[in-house]
């Protein structure tokens, strides 16, 4: 092994706001010794602890137009459900969107800055 993950690090306008998003989502605290104001904000536990997402400010983003390749998604997440009607409301009711494209087992979503995650089950 050379390394260790550290965080998956998400680029976008508001940092705090998507962060409130994903930690409602995934049920992660925000680690606030580890963030920097609104420029940088961590969801997860002390380094070393898995999992953590980090959020950074990037003011002029270009949200991926899924399924576009012209501007495609970049990196997505993953998130496993139980009952996944549930779970779609609940992820509308926070500012998500249904995106185009869904197969056996998932379905596409995007966050409230654009980027493209998956409610997936078994």
């Amino acid at each position: 092994m050379i390394g260790q993950l550290r965080s998956t690090v998400v680029d976008c306008p508001d940092p705090r706001a998507l962060a409130a998003f994903y930690a409602e989502l995934l049920g992660l605290p925000v680690a606030e010794g580890d963030s920097d104001g609104d420029e940088w904000v961590v969801l997860g536990g002390p380094v070393g602890q898995h999992p953590r997402l980090a959020f950074q400010r990037a003011p002029d983003l270009r949200p991926p137009t899924w399924p576009d390749p012209e501007r495609p998604q970049q990196l997505h997440l993953d998130v496993t459900v139980t009952d996944v009607e549930a779970a779609e409301r609940a992820v509308l009711a926070l500012g998500a969107r249904r995106l185009d494209g869904e197969g056996e087992g998932f379905r596409v979503y995007a966050d409230p800055a654009g980027h493209p995650f998956c409610l997936c089950w078994d």
